[in-house]
């Protein structure tokens, strides 16, 4: 039975820190298992259900979710710092924690209606998406008829809904807008296509349509969304879901490589008081001032990418706590600071493979999988720092010439 959700009274701002910081701290004490699980997540291209269970248990699932479902309406930041903990025990398990994150964050844009479908019918419902208009839609009375093959779905295994861009159509046939809709996953099928050198156990497969009735309430304009224009209702009194469109989409992306590159900076350290550097006279890497300046320099770049990426969450959360929605050039700054982040932590990766040494690429030492599943994630195509630099480049001098609508 779909439920209407009542409105919740607002938390204080010492309320919601120490939720949130008790958010943060169950991601961390779920490292070790996450951990313990990661050959078997990689190994089967999936994430254990057992690992799915605690995850949802913890409500990490629910870390965007609103308040009125039962969830905890955290602001992106607690969204970076929970995929973050999670990625320090394994990349695609935290791939998921984010894809899920902010596919539920981007439901609670959708009008009331849409939303009491999903979390009102089931509070614990998972959701998730691909933003690409793969598909093609057909007018008809209530709604829209959608047929559509969308990769890669991230955490599409373990969704109850999908979040998915579509082409929409007038009684003509004529495109008329990109939207976003919302579809039960059960409706649906799975193809097994996600077959790839890192993040493997993402389950980044590709959701099928075929046919699949929309209603109406179930629709939202892409384009609109991008100047902030959300049909959800209750915006007004929800700071979280009022929050620039594609700052979130692409600031979340950076939450696993945060953890990635603390993860790789573990390990090196930890093994540097006992492992030698081959065919040289050191019996300890720690002895070392080359090993001792790549370490300070990737624990730098790491401490770069929280810096731009704590920034980038600040500048989001400040503007929705005012009600303002930010201008092109903080827009275009969120996506170079994105960028700035992942960058930093894939050089990071790099010279700590060069530190810790061959060994590296062991099948049994983690550091090979860290650094596989940092350098697939780092190619999100809403990510990449060439088109993201010169995004922001081109609104540093006012150049109205657009190369992406995602800003």
């Amino acid at each position: 039975m779909t439920t209407t959700a009542p409105t919740q009274p607002p938390l204080s701002p010492e309320d919601q820190a120490a939720d949130r910081a008790a958010l943060v701290a169950r991601a961390a004490e779920l490292r070790p298992l996450v951990r313990q699980h990661s050959a078997r997540t990689e190994a089967d291209r999936r994430v254990p259900q057992e690992v799915i269970d605690a995850l949802a248990d913890a409500g990490l699932f629910k870390t965007a979710v609103p308040r009125r479902y039962g969830g905890h309406e955290a602001g992106v930041k607690a969204m970076l710092d929970v995929s973050a903990q999670v990625a320090e025990g394994d990349g695609s398990t935290a791939w998921v924690v984010t894809l899920v994150n902010v596919c539920a964050w981007m439901t609670g844009l959708f009008p009331q209606q849409a939303q009491d479908d999903v979390f009102g019918a089931n509070p614990d419902a998972r959701v998730s998406g691909v933003l690409a208009p793969t598909s093609t839609t057909r007018k008809v009375e209530g709604g829209w008829r959608v047929t559509g093959r969308w990769y890669y779905n991230s955490g599409s295994l373990h969704a109850d809904w999908a979040v998915l861009g579509v082409p929409l159509t007038d009684e003509a046939g004529e495109a008329v807008d990109q939207s976003l809709v919302l579809i039960p996953v059960p409706e649906m099928t799975i193809e097994d296509t996600w077959f790839v050198a890192g993040m493997k156990g993402s389950g980044s497969n590709c959701l099928v349509a075929e046919d699949v009735f929309v209603p109406e309430h179930r629709v939202v304009s892409v384009p609109a969304a991008i100047e902030g224009n959300y049909p959800t209702e209750r915006g007004g009194e929800e700071p979280l879901y009022r929050s620039a469109f594609v700052p979130i989409l692409s600031l979340v992306l950076a939450g696993p490589q945060l953890g990635l590159g603390r993860a790789a900076l573990e390990i090196v350290r930890g093994k540097a008081g006992r492992k030698p550097i081959s065919y040289t006279f050191f019996d300890a890497q720690s002895e070392s001032v080359t090993f001792q300046n790549q370490i300070a320099q990737a624990a730098m770049m790491i401490d770069t990418a929280h810096l731009h990426t704590y920034r980038a969450a600040a500048d989001i959360e400040q503007a929705a706590a005012r009600g303002e929605y930010p201008d092109t050039l903080i827009r275009s700054r969120v996506r170079a600071d994105t960028a700035c982040a992942i960058e930093n932590v894939t050089k990071a990766i790099d010279v700590l493979l060069y530190a810790h040494g061959a060994g590296s690429f062991a099948d049994v030492n983690p550091l090979q999988r860290i650094w596989r599943d940092s350098a697939v994630a780092a190619r999100h195509a809403v990510t990449l720092p060439a088109v993201s630099y010169e995004v922001y480049g081109k609104a540093l001098l006012n150049l109205d010439e657009k190369i992406t609508p995602l800003v």
